[in-house]
């Protein structure tokens, strides 16, 4: 069933019988019923659904075979009504947005900050920051138990589809777990970034620089308590602060790759590009494809894509329009 036809309330059975009269053109109830195994009963009753919505009609010379109406005027209208409801309800989030934003704003500094108490509540609110960001996720793993543990992070792929940015910082204790080799070869062909440094200084995810999540008790705390807890931070500063603490680890860290022997290894960070680097500029400013450069240069297509992006970051652009601009000032790169 395609989900579209099925967000606009069409049924199997109708987008079937549609999609035929598009594709092959007018056609009698038996042809219908043969070709989607229906009795002509049913086939009649289908056809009548289909002539009620507008989206067949009989054809005048023809009598008892019908012609799909044009797309645009078979869906037209459900689409509008679709659009409209959607648009109400972007309108009705926003009101409710603008009224929480106010009540916040007059509330004591204790209530910008939520308490989840218990793995279960932890683990359902990093769902929702995951799935509901829509630019970045910064994460900080530390190698103690987590109330949210690496093979429920099912959100992950469905946010890095939708274009959310992962940068990931883990301490060096958690690659020697089990799960690590696995979760981390996931999380890089999702083209996420993933660093190592010898000590996190805590678990945290902060989602689009509004929102974040963090513990609420220190390792030793949490090792001697019974129930896990956790406090989600709305106000901007505190996010600011947050932010400029997972900023400086990463920073400080070095970025992962896998081998292809299959094996966690680490890159160590250089002050400016090397060899390779210069190598994928060269290539990408002659107008050669991703694929192409990694092909040539014998590199993982994800390797070369994050290459490529380290060197956005050393040299503080957001492009590669304008990466390759700071290349040829800089001199890694010439005419």
């Amino acid at each position: 069933m395609n989900p579209l036809l099925d967000f606009i309330g069409l049924a199997e059975g109708e987008e079937a019988a549609y999609r035929m009269l598009v594709q092959q053109g007018p056609g009698a109830c038996s042809d219908i019923a043969g070709r989607l195994g229906l009795g002509e009963r049913e086939a009649a009753r289908l056809l009548g659904r289909l002539e009620s919505r507008g989206m067949v009609t009989p054809v005048a010379d023809a009598p008892g075979r019908y012609a799909a109406a044009p797309p645009p005027l078979a869906f037209g209208g459900a689409l509008a009504e679709r659009r409209h409801a959607l648009l109400e309800a972007e309108a009705a989030v926003a009101a409710f947005t603008e009224d929480y934003r106010r009540l916040s704003a007059g509330q004591a500094r204790s209530d910008v900050v939520e308490v989840l108490t218990g793995a279960g509540p932890i683990r359902h609110r990093f769902e929702q920051l995951q799935r509901g960001a829509t630019r970045e996720l910064l994460v900080l793993v530390t190698s103690e138990p987590m109330a949210v543990r690496g093979e429920e992070h099912q959100a992950e792929e469905q946010a890095t589809a939708g274009g959310v940015n992962y940068r990931v910082v883990i301490e060096e204790p958690v690659l020697e777990q089990p799960s690590t080799l696995v979760e981390l070869s996931a999380a890089l062909d999702r083209a996420q970034q993933v660093r190592v440094v010898e000590r996190v200084p805590t678990k945290l995810v902060v989602a689009d620089r509004s929102i974040a999540l963090l513990p609420m008790q220190s390792a030793a705390e949490a090792e001697a308590s019974a129930e896990a807890s956790a406090l989600v931070v709305h106000a901007g500063g505190l996010i600011e602060a947050l932010v400029g603490l997972f900023e400086g680890v990463w920073a400080a860290a070095r970025p992962l790759l896998i081998s292809s022997t299959g094996e966690v290894v680490e890159e160590p960070l250089t002050e400016g590009p090397d060899e390779t680097d210069l190598l994928i500029l060269s290539l990408m400013l002659t107008g050669l494809t991703d694929r192409k450069v990694a092909a040539r240069l014998d590199l993982g297509l994800r390797t070369m894509q994050r290459r490529v992006q380290r060197l956005m970051e050393l040299a503080g652009v957001t492009s590669r329009m304008q990466l390759g601009w700071h290349a040829y000032e800089q001199g890694w790169v010439k005419r």
